[in-house]
């Protein structure tokens, strides 16, 4: 699969980032299908800094890989902050990453509501014995792939602003 140029770069250095750290990664998706974790293995040596993908589309496979509570799944939607949160933190507990990014959203065309419409996109990042982090991202309807794309992007600069040192 091919990511464009600019991306994959992005995620090239994030890999450099986190090899010379010393830190692995890991990533926990719905709605982009296991994108993120193939953009990281498309990169040359990415297993010096890739641990493990969680491809949980389901909710039952977000509570049984990743440990989401069901009854906060039931609370909130899928498609919510606290179940984002709930993804990264789980993926740091079922492997051996240290920092983790999630996404969970609806990509369309079909799926959004009044509340949550097409294009509503949760994610979040964890460092392991640190902060979780979250971002709401609102895409409208444009598109499938480009909101799935848009997720991509948005997932690796969290992760860059776990492994950066900040102001």
């Amino acid at each position: 699969m091919m990511f464009g140029a600019e991306l994959t770069a992005r995620a090239a250095e994030l890999i450099d980032i986190c090899r010379r750290q010393k830190l692995m990664l890991a990533s926990a998706e719905s709605c982009t299908g296991g994108l993120i974790a193939g953009l990281i293995t498309s990169i040359a040596g990415s297993s010096d800094a890739f641990e493990a993908g969680f491809v949980t589309y389901s909710n039952t496979a977000k509570a049984r890989l990743l440990g989401v509570s069901p009854d906060l799944i039931a609370a909130h939607g899928a498609v919510s902050e606290e179940v984002a949160r709930a993804m990264a933190s789980g993926a740091l507990q079922h492997c051996g990453a240290d920092i983790s990014v999630a996404v969970t959203g609806i990509a369309g065309p079909g799926g959004g509501t009044a509340t949550k419409p097409v294009g509503l996109v949760h994610c979040a990042a964890a460092r392991r014995n640190g902060a979780v982090i979250h971002r709401k991202l609102q895409l409208g309807a444009i598109g499938r792939d480009e909101v799935r794309m848009a997720a991509v992007s948005e997932a690796i600069g969290m992760l860059y602003a776990l492994v950066l040192p900040g102001p």
